[in-house]
């Protein structure tokens, strides 16, 4: 996470998970697979970076019933 760091740029995996439907969980996943940018700040604070989880949104909406196609 960049030292400037801009609240109105990063959001909770909670605000994440709400905005994309998912567990808060499935979004620490995507955080460590790579899918999403995100960290952790404090000792237990997760925070993701809003446009990321925007367009993570925006590829499955674009995938559809292939996202789950090996």
């Amino acid at each position: 996470m960049p030292d400037d760091f801009n609240p109105m740029e990063w959001i909770t995996t909670k605000e994440a998970a709400e905005l994309t439907g998912c567990h808060v969980k499935h979004i620490r996943r995507l955080v460590k697979e790579g899918k999403i940018t995100g960290t952790k700040r404090g000792r237990r604070d997760w925070w993701v970076d809003k446009a990321s989880v925007k367009a993570y949104i925006a590829e499955m909406k674009r995938l559809g019933p292939a996202k789950h196609n090996p």
